[in-house]
């Protein structure tokens, strides 16, 4: 996916500096997620990281939309931003131990930022005498309340409820699309909104590489970890923001019903985005500060995986955007797989190195074949047949 931004768009809102200062606390969010992830590398422990990011993710992207459709420079949408900003403060202090002693503070700190959020919602329903039914208010009402609940249970059942809490709030934009349907969003802002979210994960990994070792007395191997990971974070990058940020926002401007780009493509598909970037820098910080040993099964299908995860959902973006088959990054996800018992055996530093190359090599692929493959180009040529 890739193009250049479309010079007959309509000019388009920026992104506020109080949204900028807003998504700092989610600097923190990401970095405590990735933290629950290093704890436990077991499916259930991964289980459990993406129960806890779910509510963080979805306040952020219910304040995203928020300040999308309304004016954030006036004072009242700032401080609601900023409350919604506390709860996110003490969501984050929460993690790790949300699953222990401070599941309670997680969970009322949720409730707190989502009744702030769709309080305004609600009031705007009410006014237009329209039934006050969306995403906004299921989740200050059913949802919140049920994170609270589950955090006054312990153990499998406080688990179960928040994860069919955490479903409920993923679920709705899809059972209410219908009420959705007449949303117009800015694209511009919007798409930028869901990009930043995704460079504050991606920062997460140049934090890992620079926190996991000490680099007193670096080696040969260790420099050469150093290179290979922070050569793989710009891979990672490159895969997003060179191709496929234009090609959200195109599909968003020009889409008849923006819903159905917004939901599953920034929604949905930045969930996984995101998630994958995290579990990706908890392997870096596994694979850094060792260089010589062999990462073993756990890291490096949190590293490995990770990648695979995010190329792979970029075929499930593009074709919920174009319908469109991105087969270099399904086939590039495929290799990225069949290196996974190779890099479980080699020096992690040869584990980092290989990943690199791959992710190199599909981006010079790409680049290479931008006028043949690329997502303006297919569209272009559908247009003339």
């Amino acid at each position: 996916m890739t193009g250049t931004a479309d010079e007959t768009e309509e000019s388009e809102k920026r992104v506020d500096w109080a949204e900028l200062f807003f998504d700092l606390v989610f600097v923190v969010a990401v970095t405590r997620v990735s933290t629950v992830v290093e704890h436990d590398h077991a499916w259930s422990g991964l289980l459990r990281a993406l129960i806890v990011f779910v509510p963080i993710y979805w306040m952020w992207v219910g304040t995203a939309i928020q300040t999308n459709l309304n004016d954030v420079t006036r004072p009242y949408l700032r401080v609601r931003v900023f409350a919604v900003a506390l709860a996110g403060i003490f969501m984050a202090l929460a993690l790790p131990a949300a699953y222990a002693d401070l599941g309670l503070l997680f969970a009322v700190a949720y409730w707190a930022g989502r009744i702030v959020l769709g309080i305004g919602v609600f009031r705007a329903a009410w006014r237009a005498a329209r039934a006050p039914l969306n995403p906004f208010v299921v989740s200050m009402t059913v949802s919140g309340p049920m994170f609270v609940v589950g955090a006054l249970c312990h153990g499998d059942v406080r688990e179960l409820i928040w994860g069919l809490a955490a479903l409920l709030d993923l679920s709705t934009p899809t059972v209410l699309r219908g009420r959705l349907r007449n949303m117009h969003f800015d694209a511009g802002h919007l798409a930028e909104r869901f990009g930043l979210f995704l460079l504050i994960a991606l920062g997460e990994s140049v934090v890992a590489i620079g926190t996991s070792t000490s680099f007193t007395h670096p080696g040969a191997a260790d420099i050469l970890a150093i290179g290979a990971a922070f050569a793989l974070s710009c891979g990672l990058w490159w895969v997003y923001f060179h191709f496929a940020a234009d090609a959200m926002r195109h599909a968003l401007a020009t889409a008849e019903v923006q819903t159905d780009i917004s939901r599953p493509v920034l929604s949905y598909g930045h969930l996984a985005l995101i998630a994958a970037i995290v579990t990706v820098s908890v392997g870096l910080r596994e694979a850094v500060p060792a260089p010589g040993n062999h990462l073993g099964a756990g890291a490096t299908a949190l590293l490995y995986g990770g990648a695979a995860t995010y190329l792979a959902t970029f075929g499930y973006t593009r074709w919920r955007m174009f319908r469109l088959v991105s087969w270099t990054r399904l086939v590039t996800a495929g290799v990225v797989l069949a290196l996974m018992p190779v890099a479980a055996i080699v020096p992690a530093v040869a584990a980092l190195a290989m990943l690199a190359v791959v992710l190199a090599a599909l981006n010079t692929i790409e680049w290479a074949r931008v006028s043949d493959i690329g997502w303006r180009a297919k569209l272009a040529g559908r247009a003339v047949r």
